[in-house]
């Protein structure tokens, strides 16, 4: 009985404070805080409000995008010392990284400008016993690696203008095999797809039902297209289906011989085709004309043989070719790989890599690494 008494009063109980409570509200506001004041403080505040609003939209433009990649590589390499120029330390584990910002702004909605920011402390001269993976060299100071600006010249016509960007930039190479070496993963057009950076434009053109063509040009920043410098030409023309594709890349660059004044010409065809299993099969074959008298022969090859598939979660590929030109009457440099990529999450990936490089020179151990890279992207 005594509880439901309790219940019985509490309702009264609480219906009695709750206007003391109002009122006491009501006398600490007007007591203590006048109108005016109000006013000045909702002024303040709403005028802090606009200024933190501008600095946010201002800070960033709205059609920019930014990218963020990171990987982290060890491993080792048997048989790198004298190849690479140094004669020690054969099978030292070694771990580099390297970072990149990739930075895509439209003003049209049709056009873009890209930047490219990157760091990294792989080494450049290849001692390195990973300098197998393409990862970013020089230093750990962040540094432009690339800008260029792309945009349309009517319906069908793409245009592109850069400096430390590839001529061929705009170039269509047949190739589904996605290697992670540096040697191989160009699929054996090594020297037409001219790579040479400095200042750089090109042009595309969009014939439709799968037709492409392609101009490109690059050159030292100093000495635009003259005699003294070393500037490179290119054309390509693709055509890709649904599941293969063909394209045939010509490249012209100038010789370092000033005798004769002769340019390096080559010339690269690449096809590949993807079975609806997941299978796909890549293949290129680039043939040079070395120009100039400082050569003792007149032609150089290149060739790649590349498969890769799907294999659970990841992919899986292997591959050979060439490494480097091949020049005509020399000892053959082939390079063997295999790599499993593997993702672990929609931003990260582990992609192991085994290789063999053969060496032409005598005296000079064959290549073997071992080695596992770790991309995230975010």
């Amino acid at each position: 009985m005594k509880l439901f008494n309790s219940l019985l009063v509490a309702p009264a109980t609480l219906g009695f404070f709750a206007p003391m409570s109002a009122l006491a509200n009501e006398v600490t506001i007007s007591d203590f805080t006048s109108a005016e004041q109000i006013a000045v403080t909702s002024s303040r505040v709403d005028g802090l409000e606009v200024r933190l609003n501008n600095i946010e939209a201002g800070s960033f433009s709205e059609t920019t995008t930014a990218s963020f990649s990171a990987d982290f590589a060890i491993g080792a390499v048997d048989g790198k010392g004298i190849s690479s120029g140094v004669t020690e330390g054969d099978e030292d584990v070694q771990a580099v990284y390297g970072f990149q910002i990739d930075l895509n702004t439209s003003f049209t909605g049709e056009d873009s400008l890209d930047v490219s920011i990157d760091a990294g402390n792989s080494a450049a001269d290849g001692s390195s016993a990973l300098a197998e993976f393409d990862l970013n060299t020089g230093s750990d100071a962040l540094t432009v690696d690339g800008i260029s600006y792309t945009f349309p010249l009517g319906d069908n016509l793409t245009a592109i203008v850069g400096d430390n960007v590839d001529g061929s930039a705009l170039f269509t190479t047949a190739c589904a095999y996605g290697g992670p070496s540096n040697t191989l993963d160009d699929c054996g057009n090594v020297n037409a797809a001219i790579t040479n950076g400095g200042a750089m434009a090109g042009a595309s053109y969009d014939f439709g039902n799968g037709f492409t063509a392609a101009i490109g040009y690059a050159g030292p920043e100093d000495k635009i297209m003259t005699k003294e410098s070393l500037d490179a030409y290119g054309a390509n023309v693709a055509y890709s289906a649904d599941n293969y594709g063909i394209s045939l890349t010509y490249g012209s660059i100038d010789s370092d011989d000033t005798a004769t004044g002769e340019n390096n010409t080559y010339t690269a065809l690449n096809a590949y085709y993807a079975f609806d299993n997941g299978l796909s099969i890549s293949g290129g074959y680039e043939l040079g004309e070395i120009g100039g008298a400082a050569v003792t022969a007149d032609e150089s090859t290149n060739y790649f043989l590349g498969i890769s598939a799907e294999a659970g979660p990841g992919s899986i590929g292997a591959a050979l070719g060439t490494s480097g030109g091949q020049i005509e009457g020399s000892e053959e440099e082939l390079m063997y790989e295999a790599y499993y990529s593997y993702p672990i999450n929609d931003g990260m990936t582990i992609t192991p890599l085994v290789y063999v490089k053969e060496q032409a020179t005598a005296g000079t151990p064959d290549q073997t690494g071992i080695m596992v890279k770790t991309s995230f992207s975010f």
